[in-house]
């Protein structure tokens, strides 16, 4: 039961008003996400921070999956690994562009190549399985 992009937007700004994170694509099985990156979220020497990283990749993940099976609300993270390839800088926005490997009925597993716009080569590989709730007949 996939659904569009306005779809999954309007539900992550009523749902989630705090996330930086813009869906820029969603479909396919997949989605592209960014987020622009503020001064507080750098470390030390102008990189941007794990968690911003991870927060992007997670986001990115959650975006494809209600993409494919609908607003789901609570499909949530059960693992999250990350690989730190190369420092971001701090300036600009991190892309997270996810392709989903396989939808369950129950499991969605993906992976996340995370970009510094402007850089052709990824500053973080991840991959992430959600656990998605039972559906209810009725």
């Amino acid at each position: 039961m996939a659904v569009s992009k306005e779809e999954v937007v309007a539900f992550m700004a009523a749902e989630f008003p705090q996330s930086k994170c813009v869906v820029e694509v969603v479909g396919n099985c997949g989605a592209t996400v960014s987020h622009h990156v503020g001064p507080d979220e750098l470390r030390p020497g102008g990189t941007v921070s794990g968690p911003v990283l991870m927060a992007v990749a997670d986001v990115a993940l959650y975006v494809a999956i209600l993409g494919e099976i609908g607003i789901v609300p609570l499909a949530v993270t059960t693992s999250l690994t990350i690989n730190f390839l190369r420092k971001p800088p701090g300036h600009g926005r991190i892309i997270g562009v996810c392709k989903l490997m396989k939808v369950g009925r129950s499991l969605a597993v993906g992976e996340v190549a995370l970009y510094s716009e402007g850089f052709s080569e990824a500053v973080a590989h991840v991959v992430g399985t959600y656990s998605i709730p039972p559906r209810r007949e009725g």
